[in-house]
């Protein structure tokens, strides 16, 4: 048995240049489902709920969401902020092209989102996002790219960032496995989830990067097996 006491750095397929524009498609509508069963963006509306709050009400509001993919964390920000009559700004950052394009195909014209392709750390934002989030993203950094990743968000969030992931845990390890299976999902979604799992945190790990970074931040556990950062500014 797997018992994950450190971070993996073994490589997902998907982070591979040579992967076909059909494939990677496939791959993040299926990511979306699995998004969607395993509720992953409710710790995320949870967090955006509160920070909302604390401004002042009819404020518009700008979130970038970093390696947004097909957008499904977006378009759910976007329902949820328009059940609340929230004055919000969408945008969304991803490193590969095709993530873009995918995503305005999967987004309803009604839903002024806005996609954009980049490196985010070579990417400035302008104006200043309000706030920043991220979901499912950190794990493939390695830790040196983890930590430039909470300086930049610092730096660039005005009022606050979020960071959703994974909790590296062996349940959640061959859990993942067995739901995939089932699921019937590409198959390289089946084979990088559980690897997603390996490369991703427990709370120790978090302390480290936020103690590297001078940063104070609260780290939350979430259903089912998310371990979650945020810092409200």
């Amino acid at each position: 048995m797997r018992l994950l006491r450190e971070r993996s750095s073994e490589p997902e397929l998907m982070d591979n240049d040579d992967i076909s524009n059909e494939d990677y498609n496939q791959c993040l509508a299926d990511l979306a489902s699995v998004n969607r069963i395993t509720r992953t963006h409710q710790a995320t509306l949870h967090w955006l709920d509160q920070a909302i709050r604390c401004l002042p009400v009819n404020t518009p509001i700008t979130i970038l969401d970093v390696a947004c993919g097909q957008g499904d964390l977006l378009r759910v920000i976007h329902r949820f902020a328009a059940e609340r009559n929230f004055r919000i700004t969408l945008q969304g950052l991803d490193m590969n092209p095709n993530s873009a394009i995918v995503a305005r195909q999967a987004t309803p014209s009604s839903m002024d989102i806005a996609y954009f392709t980049g490196d985010v750390f070579t990417f400035t934002p302008a104006p200043p996002p309000d706030f920043i989030v991220s979901s499912q993203f950190t794990h493939h950094l390695s830790d040196s790219q983890v930590l430039t990743f909470l300086q930049w968000m610092e730096r660039h969030a005005s009022h606050g960032w979020f960071i959703a992931d994974l909790h590296r845990h062996p349940l959640a390890y061959y859990g993942y496995s067995l739901l995939a299976g089932l699921a019937r999902w590409h198959p390289i979604v089946r084979h990088d989830g559980a690897i997603s799992v390996a490369r991703s945190f427990r709370r120790a790990d978090w302390q480290s990067f936020l103690a590297q970074a001078g940063i104070l931040a609260d780290i939350r556990w979430h259903v089912p097996f998310r371990l979650c950062v945020g810092r409200l500014k």
